[in-house]
């Protein structure tokens, strides 16, 4: 087992690697882009214009041997312009499936808040369960099927809120930061050349390492990695302070802490750690918990943030030895 669990962290670092060729400087953001891979869930990335949002996304999927497709998200958008729709074929006398960009592993669906909730509800069943229903017939899509959402934190005009359903789906908030001056420089540099992030991945610069059946495999190793009893009890403590603290109007319910539990995990394995530290649980804690909180109003009035907010809760729940 714990031959096995060492190669799966060699192999995450070699993905990290890889990707960071061509995303510079967001070293923090590919870890938590792999782990959201790793433990089969979906993650919201959250970030200004620019950040290299989408191409994480295509870097990641050319790495790790998957397939990719993007839906850019507007108020005109159609739920079967994401699963698809049934056409009839006048020469087979039957409708034929012309499958949607939902059909793919990695779907990125950038800028998300853009569409009405009837079609951003069309990815719930997708991202819960695996299928897509069109007319009637259920069609089933990749096991390792993966959402990446994306959301510009700054302009509101015009968008539409996600639900706290379907917030509650992403297992994981990334917050994309501006590079810091020295990875903007050298990409600066890079882009006067002809080694461009772009140019990069598709010149094959860039390596495949895993395919479909390899990242299952992974997943699979993951799960022998141990979690003590008192660290399973620590997470859950974490999630349900949540629901008592006094600035908190509705706190993260059960799927938070299978979310904190995996992604726990998962940091811990690209750690080449063979068990789950209180360090594993706290790095993760922010991005599990942070969307999927509400202030009360009073509260948010006074400049109090959900960050500080998880701080506190941290700070009053007992650390296991």
């Amino acid at each position: 087992m714990q031959q096995n669990l060492e190669q799966l962290s060699r192999l995450l670092q070699s993905v990290r690697a890889e990707v960071g060729k061509v995303i510079l400087g967001q070293t923090d953001v590919i870890e938590k882009a792999i782990i959201t891979i790793l433990i089969g869930q979906h993650a919201l990335i959250e970030g200004v214009p620019g950040v290299a949002k989408t191409l994480l996304v295509r870097t990641l999927a050319h790495v790790l041997g998957c397939e990719f497709s993007r839906i850019q998200f507007t108020p005109d958008l159609m739920p079967a312009d994401i699963t698809g729709t049934s056409v009839f074929n006048f020469q087979k006398n039957e409708f034929t499936l012309m499958p949607g960009p939902v059909f793919t592993t990695f779907l990125l669906g950038d800028e998300i808040n853009r569409a009405p909730a009837k079609t951003q509800s069309a990815l719930l069943q997708a991202m819960q369960e695996r299928v897509v229903t069109i007319d009637r017939h259920t069609y089933e899509l990749s096991p390792a099927f993966t959402v990446f959402a994306t959301q510009n934190p700054i302009e509101y005009e015009g968008t539409y809120p996600l639900a706290e359903a379907q917030k509650d789906r992403f297992a994981l908030k990334i917050t994309m930061p501006f590079p810091e001056r020295e990875d903007e420089l050298s990409l600066a540099r890079r882009m006067l050349g002809h080694d461009s992030p772009e140019i990069a991945l598709s010149s094959g610069v860039v390596q495949p390492l895993l395919t479909v059946e390899s990242l299952a495999e992974s997943r699979r190793t993951l799960e022998q990695l141990a979690v003590r009893d008192e660290m399973l009890g620590y997470i859950l403590d974490i999630v349900r302070a949540t629901r008592s603290h006094e600035a908190v109007l509705v706190g993260a319910g059960p799927r938070a802490t299978q979310s904190l539990l995996m992604a726990s995990r998962a940091v811990a394995a690209l750690a080449g750690h063979d068990f789950v530290s209180p360090d594993d649980v706290r790095s993760m804690v922010v991005p599990v918990l942070e969307h999927r909180l509400i202030l009360r109003p009073e509260y948010e009035v006074e400049g109090l943030s959900i960050t500080e907010v998880i701080q506190q809760i941290l700070q009053t729940v007992p650390v296991p030895r």
